[in-house]
This record gives structure tokens, sequence and C-alpha cells, in this order.
């Protein structure tokens, strides 16, 4: 399955947490990527803002959903962020 074609169907949290994972290599492309746990946050691992924003948002294109941007002031972790994303998604 071609990464953008997952829109079209929900997406469990390990699903959600690989696409965040692959998002991560694209926006900081020196990043292991295999070293990522739900526990690191995005700012620890380097993103700054912009970085960050563009995670997001290439993740929710590769779900098909649109999260209001206040709500992710809750997301303390990786881990945070995907249940976000899964609530979107249901």
């Amino acid at each position: 399955m071609d990464d953008r074609e997952m829109d079209d169907r929900e997406m469990d949290d390990s699903e959600i947490f690989e696409a965040i994972r692959r998002n991560l290599g694209v926006v900081v492309y020196d990043l292991d990527t295999s070293t990522v746990t739900l526990d690191d946050s995005l700012a620890a691992l380097g993103c700054n803002s912009v970085d960050r924003a563009e995670v997001v948002t290439l993740t929710m294109e590769d779900m098909g959903i649109s999260v209001p941007v206040m709500e992710f002031q809750q997301t303390r972790d990786i881990r945070s962020l995907v249940a976000l994303l899964a609530r979107h998604s249901a």
C-alpha cells in the first residue's frame, strides 16, 4: 500500500505511530527514526515548531483527517499525539 493510500481507512495506534515516524524521517532527514519511541517528544527529537507542524500535517494527510490546532496544546509526547489523532480517526 502506498503511504498516501491510507486516507480512506481507519488507522490503529501502531499505524498512526508508524506514520508519525515515517513523517519525522521526511522532515528531520538526519533522524534515525528506528530509535523513536512513544515516550519521545517531537521537540526532544530536534523538531522546531515549524517541523512539528509539518510532521502533524503530513500525518493528518496520511489519515485523511483534520484536527483543530487548539487540541494539540494537550500533547506532550508522541503517545498523546497518537491518542489525539486516533480519536479523530474513529
